[in-house]
């Protein structure tokens, strides 16, 4: 007859208690998802998620950038971001077009309707970012600084 193994030695609840008030990636998920919904709400309005206003921002710019730099920029899959740009396109906010130099690449613009929509969204979503900091307890550009250098490659 053979033995049960015991089951391996379980995570203190102290531990447990330890990682929940101050684990970095946690905290930052939670608020990450906490600033997704609050952003979805005030751009639903215009039919926009947080993530399709940041991406749209990320092409308003004078030289379209490729997917690859767009990614990169966005800290996004190359895959994931092409998925992200259908809609998008659908719509008629974004074109995506062959390179001139290497017809390989494919460079994001916005059309003139997407760059119109931003135009309308920006003032709320100002409205909505500076509430935001407002309550914010630390220094938001403070803030700022220390998700950019984490986000860094």
């Amino acid at each position: 007859m053979s033995k049960t193994p015991d089951p391996p030695p379980a995570v203190s609840r102290e531990t447990t208690l330890h990682v929940r008030d101050t684990c970095l990636c946690l905290h930052a998920q939670r608020a990450a998802r906490a600033l997704a919904r609050r952003f979805d709400e005030v751009l639903r309005p215009f039919g926009l998620t947080n993530g399709q206003f940041s991406l749209m921002m990320s092409l308003n710019r004078p030289d379209p950038p490729t997917i690859g730099a767009a990614a990169a920029f966005l800290a996004m899959d190359r895959t994931t971001l092409t998925a992200a740009l259908k809609p998008l396109e659908r719509r008629g906010l974004v074109a995506v077009a062959a390179g001139r130099e290497d017809r390989r690449n494919r460079l994001l613009r916005l059309t003139p309707e997407g760059g119109a929509l931003l135009a309308r969204v920006v003032p709320v979503w100002q409205v909505a970012h500076d509430a935001l900091e407002a309550g914010l307890e630390a220094d938001p550009d403070l803030l700022r600084r220390g998700l950019v250098r984490v986000s860094a490659p």
